[in-house]
């Protein structure tokens, strides 16, 4: 197949990794919004859970043993040949105000992404990163020596694409609630439309920025090549420069973004705002607005912003004043339960709440096009897509 130009996204498909059971019992969520008890209920789950390969604590190689000995088991197979799938997900969305809730249908590809650094513009950040995830997703992957699980990508225009896709072999599962299919598709002609689609196109990260700039590192350690080589007739310093990844239509309807709020362990309290009556038309009155809210002595309050994103104008010309020279993420807890927010408050385990709407997408994709990062936990999406429905081994038999 044709490679893309520099500066493109080269998506490509890849000859995967299968489990050769069903996938109900062995997918997981991702590796990082696992706790250590949901890890365990996992492990418990099956013999054969992805967690005991996204999450083996500091046992990296005994990590890589096990990815061995599930290939010569038979417990992993690889496919036969090179193939991109199609997931699809079924699942019933909460209501939230302003938003009625119902059945929703989620599209997504996956693939692998030719890696290339974020000063090439085809993939664009949007959230700053720590050097302790990092160094645990490295240490993973220079023992594995495969991507156990995909970056999540966004771009726009895709969905009418997926929507045309050739039949294919399936597989369907239950998870989380949530139906699953998964379709392999080689059809080249398909394959060849979508690539030529997505290459002129800019890919946002919505979850995985610490793995794919974990994979940046890996690619460039391998065998000393630069990443962004492709991986036909390649050995595995070749493979290594391509990362798994999902991709989902920015405008996709069954993709939810949630807003995550704050809780502020120490500072003063803020004044301004308009007072509201209650939490429930706190939340309503943030939908669609550049604002946030504040719970405090049993008071809420709304506060308008100036800016473009709550999230990034509610830490700037808030959060940041209050705090001043202290490191954020110690002063700073966040859940996604608003009501969660008020106990906490009422407990004494905070001293004040920010509620933030669900962020703009459109804005989201301006600012990372910018080159503008914003605050952590300043998305999230939802339903996280399953680990463990295919994975990507740089060296293939």
């Amino acid at each position: 197949m044709s490679s893309s130009a520099p500066g493109m996204a080269d998506l490509r498909p890849f000859v995967g990794l299968r489990y050769s059971e069903p996938l109900g019992s062995v997918v997981a969520p991702p590796y990082d919004v696992l706790s250590e008890e949901e890890v365990a209920a996992y492990r418990a789950v099956s013999p054969h859970n992805v967690v005991h390969l996204t999450r083996p604590g500091s046992d990296y190689q005994g990590a890589a043993r096990l990815l061995e000995r599930w290939l010569r088991e038979g417990v992993l197979v690889e496919e036969p040949e090179p193939a991109m799938y199609l997931h699809r997900t079924e699942f019933v969305a909460a209501p939230r105000p302003g938003r009625p809730g119902g059945p929703r249908t989620r599209l997504d590809l996956l693939a692998i992404l030719r890696l290339v650094p974020y000063e090439e513009g085809v993939v664009l950040p949007h959230e700053l990163t720590h050097r302790g995830p990092k160094e645990d997703r490295l240490a993973l992957l220079r023992t594995t020596r495969a991507c156990l699980e995909p970056i999540w990508l966004l771009a726009e225009g895709l969905r009418p694409l997926l929507e045309r896709a050739p039949a294919g072999e399936e597989c369907s599962f239950e998870f989380a609630g949530e139906r699953h299919t998964l379709r392999r598709l080689t059809e080249i002609g398909w394959l060849e439309a979508v690539r030529s689609a997505l290459a002129v196109r800019s890919l946002l990260i919505a979850d995985g920025h610490h793995r794919y700039e974990t994979a940046l590192t890996y690619a460039r350690e391998s065998e000393g090549r630069e990443p962004g080589s492709g991986p036909g007739g390649g050995g595995h310093e070749v493979a290594a420069g391509f990362t798994l990844a999902l991709v989902t239509d920015l405008a996709d309807p069954g993709l939810m973004v949630l807003p995550t709020h704050r809780l502020l362990r120490a500072g003063i309290a803020v004044t301004g705002g308009r007072e509201v009556g209650s939490l429930e038309e706190l939340l309503g009155a943030l939908e669609g607005q550049v604002a946030a809210g504040t719970y405090r002595g049993g008071k809420f309050q709304l506060l308008p912003l100036e800016g473009d994103l709550a999230v990034v104008e509610l830490h700037r010309q808030v959060i940041d004043n209050i705090l001043g020279r202290r490191d954020p993420e110690e002063y700073l807890a966040y859940t996604r339960d608003a009501e969660e927010a008020v106990r906490w408050v009422d407990s004494g385990r905070a001293v004040a709440a920010f509620f933030l709407g669900a962020p703009d997408l459109a804005m989201v994709l301006k600012a990372a096009r910018e080159g503008k990062t914003m605050p952590q936990k300043s998305t999230y999406f939802h339903p996280k897509p399953p680990s463990g429905m295919v994975l990507y081994r740089f060296e293939q038999s």
